[in-house]
């Protein structure tokens, strides 16, 4: 299974570099700059995933196309189920030690 960061993205600026690729994974921090990115991977059938721990989130349209998220219970104050309805997205995962690569489906 092909997982791509998006920081990998951002060194080539080539959308290529999802070409096969099954996840893309992003860090809360580059959300703003990652739009174009996460749009043409819905298109390509690509998974996202967003490690956003270490802030709280921060509601808005890139929820839509992400399907695993990580965070901080202590920053949302909410159980899994919760944010999984708030969000809309599919899997959460709270106060996770491991990398996000682990919980990729």
């Amino acid at each position: 299974m092909k997982i791509v960061h998006f920081s990998e993205y951002q060194e080539v600026q080539d959308l290529s570099v999802l070409d096969g690729a099954r996840w893309l994974i992003i860090n809360h921090e580059q959300l703003e700059s990652a739009a174009t990115v996460i749009f043409h991977s819905e298109l390509l059938d690509i998974l996202v995933g967003v490690d956003h721990r270490g802030a709280k989130i921060s509601d808005g349209l890139w929820q839509r196309a992400v399907h695993l998220i990580m965070a901080d219970s202590q920053l949302e104050c909410v159980t899994e189920e919760q944010l999984s309805r708030r969000t809309g997205i599919t899997k959460v995962v709270l106060d996770a030690q491991q990398n996000i690569e682990n919980y990729c489906y």
